[in-house]
């Protein structure tokens, strides 16, 4: 029983983060899921192709494109052959791309900040080791 209350707890703690980030970017136009791939495309060292994007966003490669879809309408991020494989498109933040990217990272920080403002400096340091245990792939 006590493992469900932690279910329901850590869910319930989830749920309201996501909430919160969602809110905040809403008014940069933005859903969750469009956030995180141009994350993921931004934090790219070169240009992602569509299906290396898929991939990292475990998605399959149709939902990829629907989101680059949106981006590129936004003025987000670019498409362009790529030169080594004429079947595939490579996918580039513009510099609207990158503005965007650090917009998102503020929202997230502040949703964050909102969420763990009711724990002190020592609470929130257990939080995160605690989570950084259950995160370990080795533990």
């Amino acid at each position: 029983m006590e493992n469900d209350d932690l279910v329901d707890l850590f869910g319930k703690t989830a749920r309201r983060l996501r909430r919160d980030q969602m809110e905040r970017l809403a008014p940069l136009g933005l859903t969750p899921s469009l956030a995180r791939a141009l994350r993921a495309i931004v934090r790219a060292e070169a240009p992602l192709r569509m299906t290396d994007l898929a991939t990292r966003l475990g998605v399959v490669p149709r939902s990829a494109t629907g989101l680059v879809d949106s981006l590129e309408e936004a003025g987000l991020v670019s498409r362009s052959p790529d030169p080594s494989n004429r079947r595939s498109i490579l996918v580039s933040p513009t510099d609207k791309g990158r503005t965007m990217r650090t917009l998102m990272g503020q929202a997230r920080r502040e949703a964050a900040e909102d969420l763990f403002s009711a724990l002190s400096p020592e609470q929130r340091e257990s939080l995160r080791a605690l989570l950084a245990a259950l995160n370990d792939p080795d533990a």
